[in-house]
Protein backbone atom coordinates (compact mmCIF):
# COMPACT_ATOMS: atom_id res chain seq x y z
CA UNK A 1 0.00 0.00 0.00
CA UNK A 2 1.49 3.39 -0.93
CA UNK A 3 2.04 6.08 1.32
CA UNK A 4 0.43 8.82 -0.69
CA UNK A 5 -2.44 7.04 -0.05
CA UNK A 6 -2.62 5.29 3.21
CA UNK A 7 -0.12 7.21 5.60
CA UNK A 8 -2.19 10.05 6.28
CA UNK A 9 -5.07 8.13 7.03
CA UNK A 10 -3.09 6.28 9.87
CA UNK A 11 -1.53 9.06 11.61
CA UNK A 12 -4.70 10.39 12.21
CA UNK A 13 -6.08 7.32 14.09
CA UNK A 14 -4.57 4.84 16.70
CA UNK A 15 -4.15 1.39 15.65
CA UNK A 16 -7.14 0.57 17.63
CA UNK A 17 -9.82 3.11 16.89
CA UNK A 18 -12.89 1.84 15.24
CA UNK A 19 -15.91 2.86 13.50
CA UNK A 20 -19.68 1.35 13.70
CA UNK A 21 -21.32 -0.08 10.89
CA UNK A 22 -24.35 -1.92 10.49
CA UNK A 23 -25.77 -4.70 8.49
CA UNK A 24 -29.42 -6.92 8.78
CA UNK A 25 -27.75 -8.82 11.54
CA UNK A 26 -26.93 -5.47 13.87
CA UNK A 27 -23.84 -3.53 14.35
CA UNK A 28 -20.18 -4.70 14.27
CA UNK A 29 -17.11 -2.19 15.09
CA UNK A 30 -14.94 -2.21 11.63
CA UNK A 31 -10.74 -0.77 12.29
CA UNK A 32 -11.63 2.79 11.55
CA UNK A 33 -8.85 3.08 9.20
CA UNK A 34 -9.58 0.23 6.78
CA UNK A 35 -11.07 0.57 3.78
CA UNK A 36 -13.51 -2.48 4.43
CA UNK A 37 -16.63 -2.54 5.85
CA UNK A 38 -18.68 -4.80 8.08
CA UNK A 39 -19.59 -7.30 5.86
CA UNK A 40 -15.85 -7.89 5.38
CA UNK A 41 -15.36 -7.98 9.26
CA UNK A 42 -17.82 -10.51 9.76
CA UNK A 43 -16.03 -12.67 7.01
CA UNK A 44 -12.79 -12.04 8.40
CA UNK A 45 -14.11 -13.32 11.61
CA UNK A 46 -16.98 -16.57 9.97
CA UNK A 47 -13.89 -17.71 7.90
CA UNK A 48 -10.45 -18.46 9.80
CA UNK A 49 -9.57 -21.52 7.85
CA UNK A 50 -6.95 -21.61 5.38
CA UNK A 51 -4.73 -18.79 6.40
CA UNK A 52 -5.00 -17.11 2.91
CA UNK A 53 -6.69 -13.85 2.39
CA UNK A 54 -7.88 -13.25 -1.14
CA UNK A 55 -4.71 -11.01 -1.49
CA UNK A 56 -3.09 -14.03 -2.13
CA UNK A 57 -4.86 -13.62 -5.56
CA UNK A 58 -4.03 -10.01 -7.02
CA UNK A 59 -5.36 -11.04 -10.48
CA UNK A 60 -8.31 -11.27 -8.99
CA UNK A 61 -8.39 -8.31 -7.71
CA UNK A 62 -7.55 -6.53 -10.79
CA UNK A 63 -10.34 -8.52 -12.69
CA UNK A 64 -12.81 -7.31 -9.60
CA UNK A 65 -11.52 -3.77 -9.90
CA UNK A 66 -12.20 -3.90 -13.50
CA UNK A 67 -15.53 -5.23 -13.77
CA UNK A 68 -16.80 -2.71 -10.93
CA UNK A 69 -15.13 -0.46 -13.15
CA UNK A 70 -17.39 -1.51 -15.89
CA UNK A 71 -20.54 -1.57 -14.34
CA UNK A 72 -20.35 2.00 -12.58
CA UNK A 73 -19.37 3.49 -16.09
CA UNK A 74 -22.37 1.51 -17.45
CA UNK A 75 -24.83 2.88 -14.73
CA UNK A 76 -23.57 6.27 -15.23
CA UNK A 77 -24.62 6.04 -18.88
CA UNK A 78 -27.91 4.96 -17.62
CA UNK A 79 -28.95 7.16 -14.90
CA UNK A 80 -28.38 4.34 -12.34
CA UNK A 81 -25.89 6.46 -10.34
CA UNK A 82 -24.72 10.35 -10.89
CA UNK A 83 -21.90 11.40 -12.92
CA UNK A 84 -20.32 12.58 -9.50
CA UNK A 85 -20.57 8.80 -8.33
CA UNK A 86 -19.24 7.17 -11.18
CA UNK A 87 -15.93 9.49 -11.49
CA UNK A 88 -15.38 8.27 -8.00
CA UNK A 89 -15.50 5.03 -8.51
CA UNK A 90 -13.74 4.68 -11.59
CA UNK A 91 -11.02 6.84 -10.13
CA UNK A 92 -11.23 4.40 -6.77
CA UNK A 93 -11.24 1.28 -9.32
CA UNK A 94 -8.11 2.74 -10.73
CA UNK A 95 -6.13 2.50 -7.71
CA UNK A 96 -6.88 -0.56 -6.84
CA UNK A 97 -6.23 -1.84 -10.03
CA UNK A 98 -3.26 -0.51 -9.54
CA UNK A 99 -2.05 -2.81 -6.61
CA UNK A 100 -2.20 0.42 -4.14
CA UNK A 101 -4.88 -2.23 -1.71
CA UNK A 102 -3.88 -5.31 -1.79
CA UNK A 103 -3.83 -5.79 1.71
CA UNK A 104 -7.42 -4.25 2.01
CA UNK A 105 -8.51 -7.99 0.89
CA UNK A 106 -8.33 -10.05 4.08
CA UNK A 107 -11.12 -12.45 3.27
CA UNK A 108 -9.51 -16.21 3.79
CA UNK A 109 -9.98 -17.76 -0.03
CA UNK A 110 -11.99 -20.85 1.33
CA UNK A 111 -15.40 -18.73 2.22
CA UNK A 112 -18.93 -19.66 2.71
CA UNK A 113 -21.68 -18.03 0.48
CA UNK A 114 -20.24 -17.99 -3.21
CA UNK A 115 -17.76 -15.02 -3.31
CA UNK A 116 -20.23 -12.64 -1.73
CA UNK A 117 -17.68 -12.01 0.96
CA UNK A 118 -14.92 -11.36 -2.01
CA UNK A 119 -17.58 -9.12 -3.88
CA UNK A 120 -18.68 -7.25 -1.09
CA UNK A 121 -15.11 -6.50 0.64
CA UNK A 122 -14.03 -5.59 -3.40
CA UNK A 123 -17.78 -2.73 -3.06
CA UNK A 124 -16.58 -1.70 0.62
CA UNK A 125 -13.26 -1.04 -0.42
CA UNK A 126 -14.27 1.14 -3.62
CA UNK A 127 -17.34 2.88 -1.48
CA UNK A 128 -14.46 4.05 1.31
CA UNK A 129 -11.74 4.32 -1.30
CA UNK A 130 -14.26 6.83 -3.28
CA UNK A 131 -15.51 8.42 -0.78
CA UNK A 132 -11.72 9.78 0.38
CA UNK A 133 -11.33 10.65 -3.04
CA UNK A 134 -14.37 12.81 -2.57
CA UNK A 135 -12.96 14.44 0.36
CA UNK A 136 -15.46 12.22 2.77
CA UNK A 137 -14.98 10.04 5.88
CA UNK A 138 -15.12 6.28 5.24
CA UNK A 139 -18.09 5.07 6.26
CA UNK A 140 -20.33 7.89 5.08
CA UNK A 141 -22.26 5.89 2.60
CA UNK A 142 -25.04 8.18 2.50
CA UNK A 143 -23.18 9.81 -0.40
CA UNK A 144 -21.90 6.51 -1.86
CA UNK A 145 -23.05 2.75 -0.79
CA UNK A 146 -21.36 -0.25 -1.08
CA UNK A 147 -24.82 -2.09 -2.21
CA UNK A 148 -26.72 1.03 -3.85
CA UNK A 149 -23.85 2.43 -5.22
CA UNK A 150 -21.31 0.09 -6.02
CA UNK A 151 -23.45 -2.91 -6.53
CA UNK A 152 -25.79 -1.13 -8.64
CA UNK A 153 -27.33 -3.55 -10.56
CA UNK A 154 -25.14 -6.21 -10.03
CA UNK A 155 -25.37 -9.57 -7.67
CA UNK A 156 -22.19 -11.69 -6.30
CA UNK A 157 -23.57 -14.51 -8.97
CA UNK A 158 -22.78 -12.18 -12.14
CA UNK A 159 -19.65 -10.30 -10.95
CA UNK A 160 -18.17 -13.16 -9.22
CA UNK A 161 -18.08 -15.47 -12.08
CA UNK A 162 -16.88 -12.50 -14.38
CA UNK A 163 -13.73 -11.23 -12.43
CA UNK A 164 -12.74 -14.96 -11.66
CA UNK A 165 -12.93 -15.66 -15.53
CA UNK A 166 -10.66 -11.96 -16.32
CA UNK A 167 -7.89 -13.27 -13.45
CA UNK A 168 -7.90 -16.44 -15.09
CA UNK A 169 -6.98 -15.13 -18.41
CA UNK A 170 -4.46 -12.70 -16.80
CA UNK A 171 -3.15 -15.78 -14.95
CA UNK A 172 -3.48 -17.56 -18.60
CA UNK A 173 -1.32 -15.17 -20.14
CA UNK A 174 1.47 -15.88 -17.65
CA UNK A 175 1.45 -19.33 -17.64
CA UNK A 176 1.54 -19.52 -21.38
CA UNK A 177 4.62 -17.23 -21.25
CA UNK A 178 6.85 -19.38 -18.92
CA UNK A 179 5.32 -22.69 -20.91
CA UNK A 180 6.13 -21.17 -24.42
CA UNK A 181 10.09 -20.10 -22.96
CA UNK A 182 10.70 -23.13 -21.33
CA UNK A 183 9.16 -25.08 -25.17
CA UNK A 184 12.04 -22.80 -26.50
CA UNK A 185 15.09 -23.40 -24.36
CA UNK A 186 14.26 -27.34 -25.98
CA UNK A 187 14.01 -26.44 -29.17
CA UNK A 188 17.30 -24.44 -28.83
CA UNK A 189 18.66 -27.22 -26.66
CA UNK A 190 17.72 -29.69 -29.72
CA UNK A 191 19.11 -27.55 -32.51
CA UNK A 192 22.53 -27.61 -30.39
CA UNK A 193 22.41 -31.77 -30.45
CA UNK A 194 20.46 -32.46 -33.47
CA UNK A 195 23.39 -34.73 -34.78
CA UNK A 196 24.52 -36.29 -31.57
CA UNK A 197 23.06 -39.70 -31.91
CA UNK A 198 22.46 -41.78 -28.90
CA UNK A 199 19.98 -45.25 -28.13
CA UNK A 200 16.20 -44.78 -28.01
CA UNK A 201 14.35 -46.42 -25.26
CA UNK A 202 10.95 -48.03 -24.60
CA UNK A 203 9.78 -49.69 -21.96
CA UNK A 204 12.83 -48.66 -20.65
CA UNK A 205 15.08 -51.37 -23.08
CA UNK A 206 17.14 -50.43 -26.10
CA UNK A 207 15.44 -49.41 -28.51
CA UNK A 208 16.61 -47.88 -32.26
CA UNK A 209 18.83 -45.08 -32.60
CA UNK A 210 17.51 -41.56 -32.10
CA UNK A 211 19.58 -38.65 -31.63
CA UNK A 212 19.51 -35.93 -28.29
CA UNK A 213 18.03 -33.24 -30.75
CA UNK A 214 14.97 -35.43 -31.32
CA UNK A 215 14.57 -35.91 -27.79
CA UNK A 216 14.58 -32.74 -27.24
CA UNK A 217 12.48 -31.59 -29.65
CA UNK A 218 9.42 -33.89 -28.47
CA UNK A 219 9.75 -31.82 -25.32
CA UNK A 220 9.42 -28.62 -27.28
CA UNK A 221 6.55 -30.16 -29.39
CA UNK A 222 4.45 -31.04 -26.42
CA UNK A 223 4.66 -27.76 -24.71
CA UNK A 224 4.35 -26.03 -28.03
CA UNK A 225 0.85 -28.22 -28.22
CA UNK A 226 0.17 -27.27 -24.66
CA UNK A 227 0.71 -23.78 -24.75
CA UNK A 228 -2.10 -23.70 -28.00
CA UNK A 229 -4.50 -25.74 -25.97
CA UNK A 230 -4.32 -23.08 -23.11
CA UNK A 231 -4.79 -20.26 -25.26
CA UNK A 232 -7.28 -21.46 -26.82
CA UNK A 233 -9.65 -20.86 -23.46
CA UNK A 234 -8.82 -17.55 -23.08
CA UNK A 235 -11.87 -16.81 -25.72
CA UNK A 236 -14.11 -19.16 -23.19
CA UNK A 237 -13.24 -18.03 -20.42
CA UNK A 238 -13.73 -14.40 -22.01
CA UNK A 239 -17.98 -14.86 -21.92
CA UNK A 240 -19.33 -13.14 -19.60
CA UNK A 241 -22.94 -12.87 -17.41
CA UNK A 242 -22.51 -9.33 -15.92
CA UNK A 243 -26.78 -8.16 -16.34
CA UNK A 244 -27.41 -11.47 -15.32
CA UNK A 245 -27.78 -10.64 -11.34
CA UNK A 246 -28.71 -13.18 -9.12
CA UNK A 247 -29.88 -16.41 -11.24
CA UNK A 248 -29.50 -14.70 -14.71
CA UNK A 249 -33.24 -13.00 -15.16
CA UNK A 250 -31.34 -9.77 -14.77
CA UNK A 251 -33.71 -8.76 -11.53
CA UNK A 252 -32.74 -5.47 -10.48
CA UNK A 253 -30.95 -4.56 -13.70
CA UNK A 254 -31.83 -1.55 -16.52
CA UNK A 255 -33.00 -4.57 -19.63
CA UNK A 256 -30.06 -2.66 -21.50
CA UNK A 257 -27.52 -2.94 -18.76
CA UNK A 258 -26.38 -6.50 -19.79
CA UNK A 259 -24.95 -5.29 -23.13
CA UNK A 260 -23.65 -1.88 -22.22
CA UNK A 261 -21.89 -2.82 -18.77
CA UNK A 262 -20.18 -6.09 -21.33
CA UNK A 263 -19.40 -3.37 -23.99
CA UNK A 264 -17.29 -1.16 -20.84
CA UNK A 265 -15.78 -4.76 -19.61
CA UNK A 266 -13.85 -4.87 -23.10
CA UNK A 267 -13.24 -1.24 -22.96
CA UNK A 268 -11.37 -1.33 -19.52
CA UNK A 269 -9.91 -4.74 -20.03
CA UNK A 270 -8.64 -5.20 -23.22
CA UNK A 271 -10.32 -8.40 -23.44
CA UNK A 272 -12.85 -9.38 -25.81
CA UNK A 273 -15.83 -9.56 -23.53
CA UNK A 274 -18.92 -11.06 -24.99
CA UNK A 275 -22.35 -12.34 -22.97
CA UNK A 276 -23.55 -15.59 -22.64
CA UNK A 277 -25.95 -16.98 -24.80
CA UNK A 278 -27.81 -18.79 -22.33
CA UNK A 279 -28.06 -16.14 -18.43
CA UNK A 280 -29.51 -18.54 -16.03
CA UNK A 281 -27.13 -22.06 -17.80
CA UNK A 282 -24.33 -19.63 -17.50
CA UNK A 283 -24.78 -18.73 -13.68
CA UNK A 284 -24.32 -22.02 -12.82
CA UNK A 285 -22.39 -23.87 -15.38
CA UNK A 286 -18.70 -24.11 -14.77
CA UNK A 287 -17.51 -26.06 -17.44
CA UNK A 288 -14.92 -23.47 -18.53
CA UNK A 289 -13.65 -23.61 -15.30
CA UNK A 290 -13.56 -27.94 -15.42
CA UNK A 291 -11.92 -27.20 -19.41
CA UNK A 292 -9.26 -24.74 -18.32
CA UNK A 293 -8.39 -27.18 -15.49
CA UNK A 294 -8.15 -30.01 -17.64
CA UNK A 295 -5.67 -28.26 -20.10
CA UNK A 296 -3.59 -27.32 -16.97
CA UNK A 297 -3.77 -30.65 -15.91
CA UNK A 298 -2.47 -31.82 -19.43
CA UNK A 299 0.64 -29.26 -19.56
CA UNK A 300 1.34 -30.84 -15.98
CA UNK A 301 1.16 -34.25 -17.00
CA UNK A 302 3.58 -33.61 -20.09
CA UNK A 303 5.79 -31.49 -17.42
CA UNK A 304 6.22 -34.52 -15.05
CA UNK A 305 7.04 -36.70 -17.93
CA UNK A 306 10.07 -34.81 -18.72
CA UNK A 307 11.10 -33.72 -15.15
CA UNK A 308 11.25 -38.00 -14.74
CA UNK A 309 13.05 -38.43 -18.22
CA UNK A 310 15.47 -35.42 -17.15
CA UNK A 311 16.22 -37.22 -13.78
CA UNK A 312 16.31 -41.11 -15.86
CA UNK A 313 18.89 -39.73 -18.55
CA UNK A 314 20.93 -37.82 -15.81
CA UNK A 315 20.94 -40.89 -13.55
CA UNK A 316 24.82 -41.60 -12.45
CA UNK A 317 27.06 -40.83 -12.39
CA UNK A 318 28.87 -44.06 -12.35
CA UNK A 319 25.35 -46.59 -12.04
CA UNK A 320 23.00 -44.99 -14.26
CA UNK A 321 22.26 -43.56 -17.63
CA UNK A 322 24.55 -41.16 -17.26
CA UNK A 323 23.49 -39.44 -21.29
CA UNK A 324 23.16 -36.38 -20.38
CA UNK A 325 24.44 -33.62 -17.17
CA UNK A 326 22.48 -31.02 -15.32
CA UNK A 327 23.90 -28.36 -13.61
CA UNK A 328 25.13 -28.94 -9.99
CA UNK A 329 22.39 -26.96 -8.06
CA UNK A 330 23.50 -27.98 -4.55
CA UNK A 331 24.90 -30.90 -2.19
CA UNK A 332 22.91 -33.69 -2.57
CA UNK A 333 23.15 -35.51 0.77
CA UNK A 334 24.21 -34.73 4.68
CA UNK A 335 26.44 -38.06 4.49
CA UNK A 336 27.26 -38.81 1.09
CA UNK A 337 30.14 -36.68 0.14
CA UNK A 338 30.66 -35.19 -3.15
CA UNK A 339 26.50 -36.32 -3.97
CA UNK A 340 24.43 -34.35 -6.27
CA UNK A 341 20.61 -34.89 -6.77
CA UNK A 342 18.16 -33.68 -9.43
CA UNK A 343 16.37 -31.22 -7.36
CA UNK A 344 14.95 -29.11 -9.56
CA UNK A 345 13.34 -31.77 -11.70
CA UNK A 346 11.62 -33.48 -8.20
CA UNK A 347 10.89 -29.84 -7.56
CA UNK A 348 9.38 -29.86 -10.72
CA UNK A 349 7.46 -33.18 -9.82
CA UNK A 350 6.40 -32.16 -6.61
CA UNK A 351 4.56 -28.58 -8.13
CA UNK A 352 2.85 -31.33 -11.02
CA UNK A 353 1.60 -33.33 -8.14
CA UNK A 354 -0.10 -30.05 -6.58
CA UNK A 355 -1.69 -29.45 -10.01
CA UNK A 356 -2.75 -33.20 -10.16
CA UNK A 357 -4.62 -31.75 -6.81
CA UNK A 358 -5.89 -29.00 -8.06
CA UNK A 359 -7.66 -30.14 -11.02
CA UNK A 360 -9.23 -32.71 -8.83
CA UNK A 361 -11.02 -30.19 -6.39
CA UNK A 362 -11.73 -27.97 -9.14
CA UNK A 363 -13.87 -31.22 -10.58
CA UNK A 364 -15.30 -32.38 -7.15
CA UNK A 365 -16.29 -28.24 -6.69
CA UNK A 366 -17.96 -28.22 -9.91
CA UNK A 367 -20.35 -31.36 -9.82
CA UNK A 368 -21.44 -30.10 -6.38
CA UNK A 369 -23.04 -27.18 -7.80
CA UNK A 370 -26.82 -27.36 -7.20
CA UNK A 371 -29.81 -25.87 -8.62
CA UNK A 372 -29.08 -22.09 -10.22
CA UNK A 373 -25.53 -21.46 -8.59
CA UNK A 374 -22.95 -22.93 -7.59
CA UNK A 375 -21.38 -22.28 -3.76
CA UNK A 376 -18.00 -23.18 -4.53
CA UNK A 377 -16.87 -21.33 -7.17
CA UNK A 378 -13.99 -19.56 -4.32
CA UNK A 379 -12.48 -22.85 -3.69
CA UNK A 380 -12.09 -23.31 -7.63
CA UNK A 381 -10.33 -20.00 -8.52
CA UNK A 382 -8.49 -20.12 -5.72
CA UNK A 383 -7.00 -23.95 -7.20
CA UNK A 384 -7.19 -22.56 -10.36
CA UNK A 385 -5.17 -19.52 -9.90
CA UNK A 386 -2.94 -21.05 -6.95
CA UNK A 387 -2.14 -24.34 -10.06
CA UNK A 388 -1.41 -21.86 -12.21
CA UNK A 389 1.30 -19.71 -10.26
CA UNK A 390 2.80 -22.68 -8.81
CA UNK A 391 3.43 -24.19 -12.30
CA UNK A 392 4.44 -21.39 -14.20
CA UNK A 393 7.09 -21.11 -11.35
CA UNK A 394 8.09 -24.87 -11.69
CA UNK A 395 8.65 -24.14 -15.45
CA UNK A 396 10.64 -20.99 -15.07
CA UNK A 397 12.97 -22.88 -12.49
CA UNK A 398 13.26 -25.52 -15.29
CA UNK A 399 14.16 -23.64 -17.54
CA UNK A 400 16.72 -21.36 -16.08
CA UNK A 401 17.99 -23.72 -13.49
CA UNK A 402 18.47 -26.45 -15.21
CA UNK A 403 17.62 -26.65 -19.32
CA UNK A 404 19.76 -24.23 -20.35
CA UNK A 405 22.94 -26.08 -18.97
CA UNK A 406 22.39 -29.04 -19.89
CA UNK A 407 24.80 -30.84 -21.79
CA UNK A 408 24.88 -34.19 -23.18
CA UNK A 409 27.36 -37.60 -23.30
CA UNK A 410 28.49 -37.47 -26.84
CA UNK A 411 30.74 -40.45 -26.62
CA UNK A 412 28.56 -42.77 -24.13
CA UNK A 413 25.32 -41.83 -26.62
CA UNK A 414 27.42 -43.17 -29.42
CA UNK A 415 28.63 -46.11 -28.04
CA UNK A 416 25.19 -47.31 -27.05
CA UNK A 417 23.59 -46.77 -30.43
CA UNK A 418 26.44 -48.14 -32.34
CA UNK A 419 26.97 -51.52 -30.36
CA UNK A 420 23.16 -51.79 -29.66
CA UNK A 421 21.45 -55.31 -30.78
CA UNK A 422 18.55 -53.53 -31.35
CA UNK A 423 20.57 -52.33 -35.01
CA UNK A 424 19.03 -56.13 -35.95
CA UNK A 425 15.84 -54.42 -36.52
CA UNK A 426 17.22 -52.30 -39.66
CA UNK A 427 18.27 -55.89 -41.06
CA UNK A 428 14.73 -57.19 -41.31
CA UNK A 429 14.21 -56.83 -45.17
CA UNK A 430 17.63 -58.23 -45.79
CA UNK A 431 17.74 -61.23 -44.09
CA UNK A 432 13.87 -61.77 -42.26
CA UNK A 433 12.82 -61.69 -39.24
CA UNK A 434 14.00 -64.75 -37.59
CA UNK A 435 17.50 -64.41 -39.05
CA UNK A 436 17.73 -60.98 -37.53
CA UNK A 437 16.55 -62.35 -34.15
CA UNK A 438 19.29 -64.91 -34.25
CA UNK A 439 22.29 -62.21 -34.96
CA UNK A 440 20.96 -59.77 -32.24
CA UNK A 441 20.58 -63.01 -29.68
CA UNK A 442 24.53 -63.84 -31.27
CA UNK A 443 25.79 -60.28 -30.74
CA UNK A 444 24.36 -59.65 -27.26
CA UNK A 445 26.30 -63.38 -25.83
CA UNK A 446 29.45 -62.14 -27.63
CA UNK A 447 29.33 -58.98 -26.53
CA UNK A 448 29.98 -57.62 -29.97
CA UNK A 449 28.26 -55.58 -32.27
CA UNK A 450 25.56 -56.52 -34.82
CA UNK A 451 27.30 -54.94 -37.75
CA UNK A 452 30.80 -57.42 -36.55
CA UNK A 453 28.72 -60.43 -36.19
CA UNK A 454 26.78 -59.61 -39.40
CA UNK A 455 30.18 -59.18 -41.38
CA UNK A 456 31.54 -62.93 -39.68
CA UNK A 457 28.85 -64.21 -40.93
CA UNK A 458 28.79 -63.05 -44.51
CA UNK A 459 24.63 -62.96 -44.52
CA UNK A 460 25.06 -58.93 -46.38
CA UNK A 461 27.72 -57.57 -47.77
CA UNK A 462 29.38 -55.32 -45.62
CA UNK A 463 29.05 -52.39 -47.50
CA UNK A 464 25.36 -52.57 -46.99
CA UNK A 465 26.03 -53.20 -43.57
CA UNK A 466 28.05 -49.72 -43.17
CA UNK A 467 25.13 -48.15 -44.86
CA UNK A 468 21.72 -49.73 -43.20
CA UNK A 469 23.66 -49.88 -39.70
CA UNK A 470 25.12 -46.17 -39.05
CA UNK A 471 23.18 -45.08 -36.26
CA UNK A 472 23.25 -41.65 -37.16
CA UNK A 473 21.36 -42.70 -41.00
CA UNK A 474 18.88 -44.80 -39.21
CA UNK A 475 17.69 -41.33 -37.14
CA UNK A 476 16.58 -40.07 -40.21
CA UNK A 477 15.01 -42.14 -42.34
CA UNK A 478 11.62 -40.73 -41.65
CA UNK A 479 13.20 -37.18 -43.69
Amino acid sequence: MTAAILTPAHATASADATRTEHDCIGELQVPLNAYWGIHTQRAIENFPVSGVPVSRHPELIQAYALVKQACARANVRLGGITTTQGRLIDAACRDIYNGGFNDQFPVDVLQGGAGTSTNMNMNEVIANRALEIGGHHKGDYAIIHPNDTVNKSQSTNDTYPAAVRLALIFALRALIRSCDALAMSFLALSHRTEDIVKLGRTQLQDAVPMTFGQEFGAFHTVLANDSHKLNDEIARLAVVNLGGTAIGTGICADARFRGLVTKELRNVSGIPASAADDPIAATSDMADFVDTSSHIKRLAVHLGKIANDIRLLTSGPQAGLVEIHIPARQAGSSIMPGKINPVIPECVNQSVFTVMGMDTTVSCAAEAGQLQLNAFEPVIAHSLLDGMRILAHAMDTLRTNCVEGITVNEQIGLVRATNSASLATSLNGYVGYEEAVRLAKKALAEGRSVHDVAVDEGVVRREILDDVLDPLKLTRLGR
